[in-house]
């Protein structure tokens, strides 16, 4: 039986029939997870958007590299460490290649001024190493320079060893 019903100024047609309810139920159930996976993909987009900094105190380039952050979009929680050089060598950043401050963002660790679309490629592409690396403070760097000009070489590290991730 096929009825159109006129709804709030909408006309909607309803089909009453074993098939259409099928169809219906089997539709719901892939909405139902699509939804799911949106959620839960909306959940992961969040993650990879927070990100927490490790840094001396007294360092103002942290402060001026955690608002550059905020302005591209991450949420920043900043912690004060007078240690993040050790911290930063127990979550596996090599001695030699610590940046001025530790982060961790999505799952990965990174150390230093590392520009923001290098670490959104780094959340997106998902490598298998423990994270990335651009030792000392460059002056060029976001953090330290009101942009990023010039190249920046930073760093991939994990099981793996040491390798160029980006040279940008």
């Amino acid at each position: 039986m096929n009825k159109i019903l006129a709804i709030g100024g909408v006309v909607v047609f309803a089909v009453a029939s074993t098939t259409a309810l099928t169809g219906f139920n089997a539709t719901a159930l892939a909405n139902s997870n699509s939804a799911q996976n949106i959620s839960e993909n909306g959940k992961r987009m969040a993650a990879k958007k927070a990100i927490t900094i490790w840094r001396d105190p007294n360092c103002g380039c942290c402060d001026t590299y955690a608002d550059y952050l905020e302005a591209n979009g991450y949420t920043v929680t900043r912690v004060d460490d007078r240690n993040f050089d050790q911290r930063s060598v127990d979550m596996g950043v090599p001695e030699r290649g610590i940046g001025c401050h530790l982060s961790e963002v999505d799952g990965y660790v990174v150390s230093g001024l590392v520009p923001a679309e290098i670490i959104e490629r780094l959340v997106t592409d998902r490598p298998n190493i423990t994270g990335i690396t651009l030792p000392g403070m460059p002056r060029n760097a976001p953090g330290m320079a009101r942009t990023k000009t010039g190249t920046l070489k930073t760093y991939a590290f994990g099981e793996g060893g040491v390798s160029v991730y980006s040279n940008e």
